[in-house]
């Protein structure tokens, strides 16, 4: 009995039940901002803020575990600065990518702050409250 028709088509089972478990694992968007945002706190849609220099997002708003605005739309070479409210605990600002993050703060008045010299979509989370929603996205646009 020839054993190497078999063991390829074993080898060929495995490899396609591996691509197919881990297709949704690699690479891609994860899915549109929205969706992303669908269980965020204080998400009401993409606050456009092109053509400003510095942007203002609050760390710990509305009910201490929310980023305002949580969806911002600016233009390229911007700064985005987060301050923090003092509400809900300490939080940190930490982009999925590793683009950028901050220590965890807790204290009124904190600052954390990132220019955008590339477009794209950059989401991020505060570590310890991620489950619970504290979620927000900074989209850049080219000028």
């Amino acid at each position: 009995m020839d054993e190497a028709p078999r063991r390829r088509a074993v080898l060929t089972a495995a490899a396609s039940g591996i691509a197919a478990a881990t297709a949704g694992c690699l690479g891609g968007d994860g899915g549109t901002t929205e969706q992303w945002l669908s269980n965020a706190n204080n998400y009401d849609g993409m606050v456009d803020r092109t053509g400003q220099e510095t942007v203002t997002v609050a760390v710990g708003a509305v009910d201490g575990l929310s980023f305002d605005p949580a969806a911002v739309r600016i233009t390229t070479g911007t700064e985005v600065l987060w301050e923090w409210t003092s509400f809900g605990g300490g939080h940190n600002v930490a982009e999925e990518n590793g683009v950028f993050e901050s220590e965890i703060q807790s204290g009124e008045g904190e600052t954390f702050s990132h220019t955008f010299t590339d477009s794209g979509q950059y989401r991020y989370v505060c570590t310890p409250h991620q489950t619970q929603g504290m979620l927000g996205v900074v989209e850049v646009v080219d000028e």
